[in-house]
């Protein structure tokens, strides 16, 4: 682990390691979950869990090109598949809960000021958070809509980043199908130019 990754292994009850590459320059998409859930922290990946509809959508929307298969762990051909695009992946919260809402307002705020600064660091062209409510809750804005967001508003926040919020992937959230999850990550990916 280079120095520069190191600075950024979080909290110390991380229950899963980032996806970041070794130039953290090389990034174009920030993914940010939650936190991991207990399945993804068993296996050290993320939207581990069997059913989770994160992969399905992502490989629709043409994220990545082959279907990404997490509930056993990232193979490195998984993540290369992943970095070489210029996508890394963190969450909010590093601590494993059951469900994202055992989660407290105060370890969101906390992960929210984490996430900020490491974009200031990465200096990506976009971020995409996946899930509005921990979003609202994390960088204080209770009335904010899934999709592009206004970031002037938000303390620290480079203005050269991008910053979007999309659907929690869970099976928990049924307002969601893998059609429109995708549907709206394909929106993320086409702004960068990578449509």
């Amino acid at each position: 682990m280079t120095s520069e990754l190191a600075e950024f292994s979080g909290i110390a009850d991380d229950a899963m390691d980032d996806i970041l590459p070794v130039d953290l320059h090389d990034v174009r998409l920030l993914i940010v979950g939650v936190n991991p859930g207990l399945w993804t922290a068993a296996v050290n990946a993320p939207f581990a869990r069997p059913g989770n509809r994160f992969w399905p959508s992502l490989h629709r929307a043409g994220l990545t090109d082959e279907l990404v298969d997490a509930s056993r762990g990232l193979s490195p051909a998984d993540e290369q598949q992943l970095l070489g695009r210029g996508i890394a992946l963190t969450n909010l919260v590093g601590r494993a809960t059951a469900r994202a809402d055992e989660l407290s307002a105060s370890e969101l705020l906390a992960g929210g000021q984490r996430i900020i600064e490491r974009v200031r660091a990465m200096r990506p062209d976009a971020v995409a958070v996946a899930g509005i409510t921990a979003f609202r809750t994390a960088f204080e804005r209770p009335k904010a809509v899934l999709g592009l967001q206004d970031t002037h508003a938000i303390d620290g926040w480079p203005a050269s980043v991008a910053l979007w919020v999309v659907p929690q992937p869970s099976g928990l959230n049924a307002h969601e199908t893998i059609d429109t999850l995708a549907a709206k990550w394909r929106e993320v990916w086409v702004t960068l130019g990578a449509g």
